[in-house]
C-alpha cells in the first residue's frame, strides 16, 4: 500500500485563516491520498521558518516573501488584501505622524507587511519587536508610544481607549488607488509540479467552500477570534475583511498590487533587491 504524501500547512491562529482552511483541515474535502497536518503559529514565526523551507505550504507576509522567493512560489488563491483598510497604528493619546518623531513604535515582526507599510509611511521610524497579541498591552501601559495592530485588534483597540494614528491600508489606497497586499500562501518551490497543482486546487476549493457555506465555516472559525469569541457581528466583519473575492483569486488587479508593493519597497531602499512576484 502506497504511503500517503505528508503535507504540512502552516498559518496564523486567526479566524480568517481558520475560515479559509476549514474545509481542507476538517475532513470536508477529499484530500486525494494526501496526509495533511495543520500547524498554527504567528506570522513572524512562519516568515522565519520559511527561510529553512520548513513547511510545504505556509502563510507568508508579502514583505517576507520578498526574501523568500527563491524558496516559495505564490499560490493563486489565499491572499489577504486590505481594501481601504489594514494594519492600524494606535497610540494611548491622540497623535499625528509629527508627534511620533523619536518615539519607539511596537511592530509585530520585522518581516510583516505591517512593518513594511509603516516604513513607507514613516521612513525614519524607530521600532521595537513585540508579539502581535501583546501590542495593545504595551501601548496601553506606556511601554511603547504607539504600535501597529494586526488581526482582530484592528477592530478592538477602541474598546481599550486607544486612538488611531493612521490606518495604513487606507493611507495606501489614497497613495496608490489600490488595495494593500498583506499576506499570501506560499508553496515550496521544489515540490513536484503535479503535487503543487493539486494543492493549489484544493486550497481554492477550501476557500470557495467557506465563502459559499459562510455560517458553517464561521461557526468553526470564531473559536480562533481572540477577543471576539462572543461577538459574532465583529467576528463576521473581520473574516469578511480578509477572506473575500481577493482571496478566491488575485486577478490582474491583485497581482499588479503585489508587484507595486514590492517595487515601492525596493525603491524606498527597504527591500535590498527588486523581486518579481511569481504566481503559480
Amino acid at each position: 500500500m502506497t504511503e500517503p504524501i505528508q503535507v504540512r500547512i502552516a498559518h496564523s491562529p486567526d479566524s480568517d485563516d481558520a475560515f479559509m482552511f476549514y474545509a481542507l483541515t476538517q475532513g470536508i474535502l477529499d484530500t486525494e491520498g494526501l496526509a495533511i497536518s495543520h500547524v498554527l503559529d504567528d506570522i513572524e514565526t512562519l516568515n522565519q521558518a520559511a527561510f529553512k523551507s520548513t513547511y510545504e505550504i505556509t502563510a507568508l507576509s508579502f514583505h517576507g516573501y520578498a526574501y523568500l522567493a527563491d524558496r516559495y512560489q505564490l499560490m493563486p488563491s489565499g491572499a489577504s488584501f486590505g481594501d481601504g483598510y489594514g494594519p492600524v497604528l494606535v497610540s494611548a493619546k491622540p497623535a499625528e505622524r509629527a508627534d511620533l518623531a523619536g518615539a519607539v513604535i511596537a511592530i509585530p515582526g520585522e518581516l510583516t507587511t505591517a512593518h513594511l507599510a509603516l516604513k513607507l509611511w514613516f521612513p525614519e521610524v524607530e521600532t521595537r519587536l513585540v508579539p502581535f497579541d501583546k501590542i495593545l498591552d504595551v501601548v496601553e501601559s506606556g511601554e511603547a508610544t504607539a504600535g501597529v495592530v494586526i488581526h482582530e485588534g484592528q477592530l478592538t483597540f477602541g474598546d481599550r481607549g486607544l486612538h488611531k494614528v493612521v490606518d495604513l491600508g487606507a493611507w495606501w489606497q489614497e497613495e496608490t488607488g489600490g488595495p494593500l497586499p498583506l499576506g499570501c500562501n506560499g508553496i515550496k518551490r521544489d515540490l513536484d509540479d503535479e503535487l503543487k497543482a493539486r494543492l493549489c486546487r484544493l486550497l481554492t476549493e477550501s476557500i470557495n467552500y467557506a465563502l459559499d457555506n459562510r455560517e458553517e465555516a464561521l461557526a468553526f472559525a470564531i473559536r480562533y477570534a481572540r477577543d471576539l469569541e462572543q461577538d459574532e457581528v465583529r467576528s463576521d466583519r473581520f473574516v469578511s475583511m480578509y477572506v473575500n473575492e481577493w482571496t478566491r483569486d488575485y486577478g490582474e488587479a491583485g497581482r499588479k498590487a503585489v508587484q507595486h508593493l514590492l517595487d515601492r519597497g525596493h525603491e524606498a531602499g527597504i527591500l535590498p533587491q527588486r523581486i518579481e512576484a511569481e504566481f503559480l
